[in-house]
């Protein structure tokens, strides 16, 4: 049975009438839109700090009451810009949260990494001094490297949004998308279906070898065959000679593709191009097919991919867009689910061992927007995933996410 932690969080989703307290975290992170930004991000004015004896840092409106300090580690200034809109959307969607946890107590700090591996660690060196219980983020594997050694030392846990399985461990945890669990579902699904003779067009990207890696072990362990794969560099004409050479093998029944976007739609059309035909082929994807728009391609119609339950993400979407005036990106939802994670636990526990290894690592796992999903010993995550087709209007959930944890996960 899922933890009690789960009843407590989906009605803190649920909650919709504006509160005082949403009014308080806006003022004090600076509006809808975040604070000003600058080498200060995530700090008050001093006339609005009431300092403690141990170098926390309280909030005026939190007077005379003992607050949950989560902090936020973001690259806020960072010299990408893209990197700065995803930045901001995690942080609006943290704030979304922190309002509809509708806990008094709660602070959320956010903090500017600058993108950079010194911006990161002293973002969370000054997030620790400042009283932080738990860290959320940073975004960069390369910034969450920076920040392990300062916040395991003080004992503070780290929820990042890196997919970089390499930075995880024991009291690091990734909050993100990690394509191995979507190549195992997928996989597993297509095998129970009647697909048991495998290829695959892989990139020739890290993310592409952590995908091939898992699914040659995925169709392993099913006693299933990968008759072949192929690897191209990521541009429409690299990618012709590898599918031509994968369609004259001619002995497969499903095939799978781990692209999205431009990438995804110039390869796609180049399997039908050399007769491989998406009706008797089964075209298969990862997380990286989440995209409603893929159903204008014809080649991927009628496709598979492994992916959260869209439900209760479409809504947090559309929640999203009504506050802030803009359609949020797909990792938006990890800022609300991190924020609603450490709520959870705040109101769980006490303040001892609320965010400990025992917390975070629970077996029943916690439920967020994207759904189910529950922090491994390693620091990797495991989620319940939902198989999705690709229509012409749209997706279609043809095998629904598990509630619990209660089976073995895929």
């Amino acid at each position: 049975m899922m933890s009690s932690l789960n009843t407590k969080w989906s009605a803190a989703v649920k909650t919709a009438a504006l509160s005082v307290l949403f009014a308080m975290v806006l003022a004090a992170c600076g509006g809808p839109s975040g604070p000003q930004r600058g080498p200060d991000y995530g700090r008050l004015p001093p006339s609005e700090e009431i300092p403690g004896e141990d170098g926390t840092l309280t909030p005026h409106h939190m007077g005379g009451r003992d607050p949950v300090r989560i902090a936020m580690l973001l690259p806020l200034t960072a010299p990408s810009k893209d990197a700065q809109n995803v930045a901001q959307a995690l942080l609006d969607a943290a704030q979304l949260a922190v309002f509809d946890a509708s806990n008094p107590n709660l602070l959320l700090i956010p903090k500017d990494t600058q993108g950079s591996e010194s911006g990161a660690r002293a973002a969370a060196e000054q997030a620790i001094e400042e009283g932080a219980e738990i860290i959320l983020g940073p975004l960069f594997s390369t910034s969450v490297a920076a920040v392990t050694p300062v916040a395991t030392s003080r004992g503070v846990p780290v929820v990042a949004f890196s997919t970089d399985r390499e930075v995880a461990r024991p009291g690091v945890y990734l909050l993100s998308f990690l394509p191995e669990y979507e190549v195992e579902r997928i996989t597993e699904f297509a095998v129970v279906s009647g697909y048991s003779r495998f290829a695959a067009m892989i990139p020739q990207t890290a993310y592409g070898q952590r995908v091939l890696s898992a699914f040659e072990q995925s169709v392993i362990d099913r006693a299933a065959f990968l008759i072949q794969t192929e690897q191209y560099y990521q541009s429409v004409d690299a990618m012709f000679e590898p599918a031509r050479r994968l369609a004259a093998i001619n002995d497969f029944d499903a095939v799978l593709l781990p692209e999205g976007g431009t990438n995804l739609r110039g390869l796609a059309p180049l399997l039908p191009y050399f007769d491989v035909d998406p009706r008797q082929v089964k075209f298969l994807g990862t997380g990286l097919w989440d995209d409603p728009t893929l159903g204008r391609e014809p080649s991927l119609v009628g496709g598979w991919f492994a992916a959260p339950p869209p439900q209760a993400r479409t809504a947090f979407a559309d929640r999203f867009q009504a506050s802030f005036g803009r359609k949020p990106p797909r990792i938006a939802s990890l800022g609300y689910d991190s924020v609603g994670l450490a709520a959870a636990l705040s109101i769980q526990l006490d303040s001892t061992d609320r965010f400990s290894e025992a917390a975070l690592t629970n077996p029943n796992g916690f439920t967020g927007v994207d759904g189910i999903f529950r922090f491994l010993p390693d620091g990797s995550t495991e989620r319940g995933l939902a198989v999705i087709e690709v229509t012409a209007d749209g997706f279609k959930v043809i095998d629904p996410a598990p509630q619990t944890f209660e089976r073995e996960a895929f």
